[in-house]
């Protein structure tokens, strides 16, 4: 019997155990942090999928400027009719000197390799990285911009989450005051009307606490919206830790924008220098021709010549020292562009550290302030069962109580935000 007696409370605590640890596991599941938030956001982002394609067509790009180390082929021909051609002015006895056709045809194949492009396809290919990496910047700064939407929203719910929590305290202390009023009517010293007074008031908490349910949905539903996931009333939104702030440093994505930009205007500017160099290469062509080579032979004959060309577009001068102005131009616009913004960002955060600083010391008052009018409601509370308060005491008592403790909540709240708004500000 006592045996049977011990296994029962052994699966009775391997139930309880199991049960707990599924409890454990749902809750995880159920929760979420800030930087859980930020990563689906960022993938779950549209704009995300644009880094693919700017992968892709860099591959295309640095493929197609591969080609410049093969040797180029091209065919062409023409058939040409002309209304005089050479004649040798002499006639010997005895000798036939051909007369040339003024119809001529001509069909050729040629094989080049370009000496100046192997030297220069290097450039072309850093160019192309260099715009691919500008471009997934761009993407990067604007992806980054989510991090301040997603703050705005998880700190908005937490607000709501805790003026939520602090509406039920205020219910309860209402219900509170109800119970001692009942004691109060019982021995002859309230009025019934006392009583209704204070449940008007907890049906107006509880109206306070339908609004803040709708509107912790709405803010909820957006941020599910970003992150890809559900998020319902359930769904606990986990309070993340007071950051110490040691590195203002600016580390913002787009200080790396601006590098890569400047950096393409160096190789802009070794780009243009190729572009105007003499244009060196190797050839070989062969095809068939009336007359071929031998212009005195008016029969269709095959012919092949090779070499060295030479060609150089002197023309290429008249902009050359234009386009190198432009560039340093457009380089300027970017110092300028970067000294702005750097201007504006520490602007930014030294308005957000002030906030901080703002917070830190309303909060200290909000805890002096707390303490006295919990203190104040207790006493009131008193005073009412023996009714020595009226009911407008008390519930002035608990509003200002209510009052403070929102106060103090939403200094808190905006204390973090604040915190984690000059992260995202630096970039760090």
């Amino acid at each position: 019997m006592i045996k049977a007696t011990s296994k029962q409370k052994s699966k009775w605590l391997l139930s309880i155990l199991l049960m707990f640890s599924y409890w454990s596991m749902a809750q995880q599941n159920n929760s979420l942090t800030l930087d859980n938030c930020l990563e689906m956001a960022k993938q779950n982002y549209p704009l995300i999928k644009q880094y693919t394609l700017i992968e892709k067509t860099k591959e295309y790009s640095i493929a197609n400027a591969q080609k410049g180390y093969s040797p180029q082929f091209n065919i062409a021909g023409h058939a040409t009719y002309q209304s005089a051609v050479t004649e040798i002015p002499i006639s010997l006895p005895n000798v036939d000197i051909p007369t040339i056709s003024k119809d001529q045809y001509r069909l050729y194949g040629e094989l080049s390799e370009s000496i100046t492009d192997l030297f220069t396809i290097k450039d072309q290919k850093e160019y192309i990285n260099v715009r691919a990496e500008i471009e997934s910047q761009k993407t990067e700064v604007e992806v980054y911009k989510l991090r301040e939407r997603i703050n705005n929203l998880y700190f908005g719910i937490l607000l709501i989450d805790a003026q939520i929590q602090q509406t039920k305290l205020l219910k309860k202390d209402i219900q509170s005051g109800i119970d001692q009023i009942y004691v109060a009517l019982v021995n002859g010293v309230a009025l019934k009307s006392a009583a209704d007074n204070l449940k008007v008031e907890l049906l107006n908490a509880e109206q306070r606490t339908i609004e803040l349910k709708a509107t912790r949905k709405s803010y909820a539903d957006r941020l599910a919206l970003f992150i890809g996931k559900k998020i319902d009333e359930n769904t606990i939104l986990e309070k993340p830790l007071p950051q110490i702030l040691i590195d203002t440093a600016v580390n913002r994505p787009e200080l790396k924008l601006y590098d890569l930009q400047k950096k393409s205007f160096d190789v802009q500017n070794k780009l243009i220098t190729a572009k105007n160099l003499p244009r060196i290469s190797l050839f070989f062509q062969g095809g068939l021709g009336r007359p071929g080579l031998n212009m005195l032979n008016n029969d269709f004959q095959g012919y092949y010549i090779g070499g060295v060309r030479l060609n150089w577009n002197i023309t290429g001068s008249y902009t050359y020292k234009n386009e190198k102005k432009i560039l340093a131009l457009n380089q300027n616009t970017i110092d300028i562009q970067q000294e702005t913004f750097l201007f504006n960002t520490d602007l930014t955060l030294k308005q957000q550290n002030a906030e901080i600083t703002k917070m830190q010391e309303l909060i200290k008052k909000d805890r002096n302030i707390v303490t006295l009018r919990e203190s104040i409601k207790k006493t009131t509370q008193n005073q009412l069962q023996y009714g020595t308060a009226t009911t407008h005491d008390y519930l002035t008592a608990v509003n200002s109580e209510d009052q403070a403790k929102q106060n103090q909540i939403l200094h808190e709240i905006r204390l973090l935000m604040a915190e984690y708004n000059v992260q995202a500000t630096s970039g760090n």
